[in-house]
């Protein structure tokens, strides 16, 4: 077993610059958003409990398609989940996402409106392939074609 005094810790002192650039934020908006049936509840309930467990209080939203079983890879069949957490007093799911995690080309579709400017959305490119993107009434992909310049992608 090794004694405290051998273990190493990093640290990153923040420049004034990187903290101007990235001001601390009281409370973060998350959405989850993909197929129904692919898991976004659970994911949602995962994070939320990890969001529980670190301290933060929260609110969360979780939002079911209206369509019993619509069409895989549909914008009728997209299920998310929403999750405000933060430091402070958290008194409503949020109302525009700081971040949006798509796991598929519906789910960008129906979501990235909502998402605030500057705001983050993690796709999962692998899912946007030319069946995918006709069924969500993409003409062109999204990820390559500019129109998420507004946001930042990954």
């Amino acid at each position: 077993m090794k004694d405290s005094s051998s273990v190493a810790t990093a640290t990153h002192l923040l420049s004034e610059k990187e903290a101007r650039a990235h001001p601390p934020q009281e409370a973060v908006v998350v959405r989850f958003a993909g197929d129904s049936g692919d898991g976004m509840q659970l994911t949602g309930g995962q994070f939320t409990l990890s969001t529980a467990l670190a301290g933060n209080d929260l609110a969360t939203f979780p939002d079911f398609p209206a369509e019993i079983r619509a069409p895989q890879g549909t914008t009728f069949g997209v299920s998310a989940f929403q999750i405000n957490f933060g430091s402070t007093a958290i008194d409503t799911a949020g109302d525009q996402p700081d971040v949006l995690i798509a796991m598929n080309p519906a789910a960008l579709k129906t979501n990235a409106i909502e998402v605030r400017e500057g705001g983050l959305i993690i796709a999962d490119e692998g899912e946007f392939t030319a069946r995918n993107l006709a069924k969500a009434g993409y003409e062109q992909n999204p990820l390559e074609d500019g129109s998420l310049n507004k946001w930042q992608v990954v």
